[in-house]
């Protein structure tokens, strides 16, 4: 299945594109989603350690090319933007 295909989409108020990469397992990962939930922000997020080997390859590709190391979460605003590990001021600061 495609990358593409596996992102998730959640409704919300739309605050530019924000993508956000994380593991299913990570509880930081979990509490940046539920952030994301309560601030009623609209996002797309995938859960890397879900995917198969290509789509794992076509998100490592992705990393470097943002050049980041392969940690999470990483939260993605409109394709330039990073955010990196828990970050809760940040996130709220996408809130404007």
């Amino acid at each position: 299945m495609a990358l593409k295909d596996q992102i998730v989409h959640v409704a919300g108020r739309n605050v530019g594109d924000v993508m956000v990469y994380a593991l299913s397992t990570c509880q930081w990962c979990n509490k940046t989603k539920e952030l994301l939930n309560s601030l009623h922000l609209e996002y797309r997020y995938v859960d890397v350690n879900l995917l198969d080997k290509e789509d794992e390859e076509e998100v490592d590709r992705i990393f470097e090319k943002l050049r980041i190391d392969m940690v999470f979460p990483v939260i993605v605003v409109n394709g330039e933007d990073l955010i990196i590990g828990y970050q809760e001021a940040m996130i709220r600061g996408l809130v404007k």
